[in-house]
């Protein structure tokens, strides 16, 4: 494997370990909402978390301990998943 191959496998598992940490903190609430207050589908409140995540950093709010760049891969890994529709 060359140098680029390895990075690149590890930084993928390093997203789906920390796609299925928060999808087992937080109880599937991406791909699976309660819809408690909003009645809008996954995809579009994927949308929504996206939109604020970009917000924020265009206008330099809360990047504080987070890492940005690997919340929005996360979220555009789950829009995807969203869009393809339901799973079995």
């Amino acid at each position: 494997m060359s140098a680029s191959r390895d990075a690149i496998v590890a930084e993928c598992r390093a997203i789906e370990a920390m796609l299925l940490a928060k999808n087992e903190a937080y109880g599937d609430s991406a791909l699976a909402p309660l819809r408690l207050f909003s009645r809008c589908g996954a995809a579009e409140a994927l949308r929504v978390r996206i939109d604020d995540k970009l917000s924020r950093l265009a206008r330099g709010d809360g990047s504080g301990d987070e890492d940005a760049i690997l919340d929005l891969i996360g979220y555009l890994v789950l829009l995807r998943i969203a869009e393809k529709g339901p799973r079995t």
